[in-house]
């Protein structure tokens, strides 16, 4: 084993990653926001981090393209801010993606139930789970291909749910009722679920190392899968709020189904799109696993993280670290709690999204003759996407204070952590020279 990872992807391979790691957003999760606000005041809020996400992405590209390497983030912020702020972005990175698993895990666990009923949600998730971390160990190459035909057949279910569904759409559905509920918090409670549209978007990044021609994939991979997911996003709650009772939505696990359900009653169709849904819950969980793992790669390769976790198999895949990782993730799975698990995701994706706008523009300042081949209208579109991070991460704070006190700890242990690794670290280096230095001088 070794600790160098293959190039493979092509430009439709990472667009596939990019769009499947994030299209599971698109069939649950994001309808839990209709408890605390209406249909008008999610649009408000889907509105703000939709264009955040067009800001960031367009910015992502950039560092992306300039530093590709396996841990996206954490290199970037490595660079910029030295290795504590590498540290605090890979740590972000991984309670976003850690968090946003087991939350994935167990929507295909609902679905599943949905159609078996006698298949309790919780097993059907691990199982599921367990799958896909066999399928990542066996390496990008395979778990690519995979992740593109899986992305593909879930597009095209969000496609079929947006044609039959826009003719039933009835605007009353949308704008009637209270549409004040909640007021500016209720908007802010709904932050966390407007972001579950785009979460994980910036995963793509991590694959760079795997890229036939990163200085020339990943702005197409990124720019087009932004696109794909905005207009699939808008699609898809036009046509779900359209369509179905804001009450009924907050409280189901399979918005989408629930929503045909409504229209056409119980039968073939609402049972086919949950099949359907399954593989943009599978294109997610399957392409979150190669984020987090490779970030987890990453980390272990820095030195962050212990070195085990920076091998690989005779595939390329950094099978110590999908495991290692996958493991924390299902323990969170056995939580059942998705909408906690939500916020505390968002809570890891905003801080990432803070840290690497911040390294963007030390970057520039520090390394202005970086080779750039992608390079975003600056100082305006990074400046757009880290006021409106900022104003994400108050909202996302103030909403769910009692959630990102647990989160805040987190961090505190994280940091803990780091301190006392790195002085392990430096102890062990200089042992290490001190004998090299007396074994010279016996010989």
């Amino acid at each position: 084993m070794n600790n160098e990872l293959k190039k493979t992807l092509k430009p439709v391979q990472l667009w596939g990653i990019i769009v499947g790691m994030v299209i599971s957003g698109m069939y649950c999760g994001w309808n839990y926001a209709l408890e605390f606000t209406s249909p008008v005041g999610f649009m408000v809020a889907i509105v703000i981090v939709t264009v955040f996400y067009t800001t960031f992405i367009f910015s992502y590209a950039e560092l992306s393209t300039a530093i590709p390497h396996a841990g996206g983030p954490s290199a970037y912020a490595s660079r910029a801010l030295g290795k504590f702020g590498g540290f605090f972005a890979g740590f972000s990175c991984l309670v976003e993606f850690l968090f946003a698993t087991p939350a994935i895990a167990l929507a295909i666990g609902a679905y599943i139930n949905f159609l078996v009923p006698s298949v309790p949600t919780v097993v059907a998730a691990l199982v599921a789970y367990g799958i896909f971390v066999v399928i990542n160990c066996l390496g990008i190459e395979t778990a690519a291909k995979v992740e593109l035909v899986v992305t593909v057949v879930a597009i095209g279910g969000l496609l079929l749910f947006i044609g039959v569904g826009a003719p039933h759409v009835e605007l009353s559905n949308i704008f009637g009722g209270e549409i004040f509920k909640g007021g500016l918090s209720g908007i802010f409670s709904a932050i966390p679920f407007a972001i579950w549209f785009y979460l994980a978007v910036e995963g793509g990044a991590m694959s760079a190392e795997e890229c036939e021609n990163p200085k020339k994939d990943i702005p197409k991979g990124f720019i087009l899968g932004i696109v794909t997911l905005v207009i699939l996003a808008l699609g898809t709650f036009f046509v779900t709020a359209g369509t179905s009772d804001a009450s009924i939505l907050s409280a189901t696990d399979s918005p989408l189904p629930t929503a045909l359900e409504g229209i056409f009653g119980a039968g073939l169709l609402s049972r086919v799109m949950s099949f359907i849904g399954l593989f943009g819950l599978v294109a997610s969980l399957h392409g979150i696993i190669i984020g987090y793992s490779r970030q987890g790669f990453a980390m272990s390769r820095a030195g962050y993280l212990p070195k085990f976790l920076s091998k690989v198999n005779s595939k390329g895949a950094p099978v110590y670290s999908i495991i290692t990782m996958s493991l924390i993730g299902m323990i969170f799975v056995l939580s059942g709690q998705t909408a906690i698990i939500i916020v505390i995701s968002s809570f890891g994706a905003i801080a990432l999204y803070i840290i690497s706008m911040i390294s963007l523009f030390i970057l520039r300042n520090k390394e202005p003759n970086l080779n750039r081949p992608f390079k975003v209208s600056y100082p305006l579109v990074p400046a757009v996407a880290l006021v409106i991070a900022l104003v994400l991460l108050v909202a996302v704070t103030i909403s769910n204070i009692s959630t990102v006190i647990w989160v805040v700890g987190a961090y505190t242990l994280a940091t803990i952590y780091y301190f006392v690794y790195s002085k392990i670290q430096e102890s062990s280096s200089e042992e290490i020279e001190e004998f090299e230095g007396f074994d010279s001088e016996i010989g």
